[in-house]
């Protein structure tokens, strides 16, 4: 399931970008001639540099996610780790008391 951002998605406005290229490109092409091409190629040139910027902060992104589910993954182990760490020390313990209450209670203690 993908998760739709609106606004924020960087697909999307990747998309857009890449949509408002090429209909720049064919206003370009229909106005061969005049003064305007190289206007409009001046905006294409940003365009394509903003793509360019959105898809490398989406893999620098992709990696932070990657990272962050690697590290969330290792910490959940460790935390289940823990838990049955504690609760065999907490039984320990409380064997260890049961035998020295069952030590004193025969000792006539």
């Amino acid at each position: 399931m993908k998760d739709d951002r609106g606004e924020l998605d960087l697909t999307k406005q990747i998309d857009k970008l890449t949509s408002e290229k090429q209909n720049l490109q064919n206003e370009i092409s229909l106005i061969k001639g005049i003064n305007f091409q190289s206007e409009k190629q001046k905006e294409i040139d940003i365009l394509n540099k903003t793509i360019e910027t959105l898809r490398q902060r989406i893999k620098e992104l992709l990696s932070i996610n990657n990272s962050h589910q690697e590290l969330m993954g290792r910490q959940i182990v460790e935390n289940q780790e823990l838990k049955r760490d504690n609760k065999n020390l907490a039984k320990q313990i409380d064997d260890y008391f049961n035998v020295r209450m069952n030590d004193t209670r025969k000792s006539g203690m």
